[in-house]
């Protein structure tokens, strides 16, 4: 992945967004675009073109699943990975997760000092 790669930020957590947003622009000088719940990430990945998308899956109205079945569907956006960050980490549920064509599964909490790294490596597996 390209180091200063434009990352999409989504999440319903005011705190979750920031601290992410400081830990890949920061450490992993990385750009990174925010989004509070899933309409705004889907307008702001068509409009932004993120190279990237980090994407809670618990949020209101439109959780992750029904996000990433929206961006798949549109051909602007279809193509971007995704990578689901999710406080929900049994293995049947990251399971059921990377079965919805996705790049890969970060745990909530993560780790501020290493988000930009695992990032990286989930994205560069993907390619």
């Amino acid at each position: 992945m390209n180091e200063l790669a434009r990352i999409l930020v989504v999440d319903d957590e005011d705190h979750i967004r920031e601290v992410a947003e400081v830990s890949l622009e920061a450490i992993g000088g990385h750009e990174v675009v925010t989004a509070a719940s899933g309409i705004e990430a889907i307008e702001k990945a068509v409009t932004e073109r993120p190279d990237a998308i980090l994407l809670d899956v618990m949020m209101p109205e439109l959780d992750g699943p029904a996000t990433l079945a929206r961006l798949r569907s549109e051909p602007a956006t279809r193509g971007i990975p995704v990578v689901f960050l999710t406080a929900k980490v049994r293995e049947g549920d990251v399971e059921r997760l990377r079965a919805l064509d996705v790049a890969g599964v970060l745990a909530k909490p993560f780790d501020p000092m290493t988000l930009s790294e695992q990032l990286s490596r989930i994205l560069n597996r993907h390619e």
